[in-house]
């Protein structure tokens, strides 16, 4: 039986449990009690607590090195239960961490105009945490999944900036997306990455031991996407395009002003951009219309419901909030 740090288990011979905290070698690790102490266990003399994380069988023991992030990445992965499409029926929905860090995690969906959060928890270094099944159905009814995360180690390590991605999913996002094998699943996956860059002190140095390469191999399946060169993202960051809907940014004074009259001030620079990145060969639109009383919003959103040959949907949370919207040009 092979046990990693931040592995809970419970003691074979005796009443309690504990957490794994340090490995002394094959045969014996160091189990932290709930009072803090920490006590040497026979490897043979515990049972592992496996409630919701799954751990392949095939792992390694992990010492956990306060710069060790090579090949780090953290996924939200959607699991099909055929390799067939026509014979799919149900959705396995997991949070993947292939990173060296330990995550207290949230998943959500947003239902209408507010997220509810269907599951929470922690998940340790390498392994991946069950989230949910579903139908197809379930993407058709909740299309924006939200996936937050506080990122830690046992030991020191560099402080990471915490994840905040709302990821737009739908069953033609599935359709258009191209399914990934990977060992750590059973059938080919659709992987959405959340993180892959992360804050080090120094230089990873140019050796890897077989352990790393082997696990920066599995990794790497995972980022299908090829490298842009910075020409290339230079051009594709010229196809988008940033408009501020707050009335103060559209004219220079306010006051005599109705709400109604500046309401349609800020629909008609909506239309007229719009109009404008169609001219433009436009790919992405982002307006920023503030929360407010979510008056703009809700006409901005009945607009782009009539409209052909766009998506819509709400934009980066992580760098706007609940308060734009952004707009795909087909």
């Amino acid at each position: 039986m092979k046990l990693r740090i931040g592995d809970k288990v419970r003691f074979l011979n005796e009443v309690g449990e504990g957490t794994v905290s340090r490995i002394k070698d094959k045969n014996t690790v160091f189990v932290e009690l709930q009072d803090g102490f920490e006590i040497p266990f026979q490897v043979n003399q515990l049972v592992p607590i496996h409630t919701e994380l799954i751990v392949s069988k095939d792992a390694e023991n992990i010492e956990l090195n306060p710069e060790a992030h090579i090949a780090d990445a953290i996924y939200f992965v959607i699991e099909p239960d055929h390799d067939f499409p026509s014979l799919i029926n149900d959705y396995k929905l997991y949070l993947f961490n292939a990173s060296s860090f330990n995550l207290v995690y949230s998943y959500s969906i947003k239902d209408e105009e507010y997220f509810q959060s269907l599951k929470h928890g922690e998940v340790g270094p390498y392994q991946k945490v069950f989230l949910r099944q579903v139908k197809l159905q379930f993407f058709k009814d909740y299309a924006y999944h939200k996936i937050e995360c506080l990122l830690f180690k046992n030991t020191f390590f560099k402080a990471q900036p915490p994840i905040a991605e709302v990821i737009y999913i739908t069953p033609k996002t599935l359709q258009d997306s191209k399914a990934i094998k990977h060992d750590e699943f059973k059938y080919p996956v659709y992987g959405f990455l959340l993180r892959d860059e992360f804050f080090s002190r120094e230089k990873i140095e140019p050796e890897l031991n077989p352990i790393d390469i082997e696990r920066l191999k599995a990794i790497k399946e995972f980022k299908s996407k090829s490298k842009i060169s910075k020409s290339n993202k230079e051009y594709l960051k010229s196809l988008e395009k940033e408009v501020d809907l707050h009335i103060e940014e559209l004219v220079d004074n306010t006051s005599g002003l109705s709400n109604f009259e500046m309401l349609n001030i800020q629909l008609e620079r909506f239309e007229k951009e719009m109009d404008e990145a169609v001219e433009k060969n436009i790919k992405k639109l982002i307006f920023i219309h503030g929360v407010g009383n979510g008056r703009l919003r809700q006409e901005i959103a009945s607009i782009l419901k009539k409209t052909p040959g766009i998506t819509f949907q709400d934009a980066s949370f992580k760098e706007y909030g609940y308060g734009a919207t952004q707009v795909n040009f087909l």
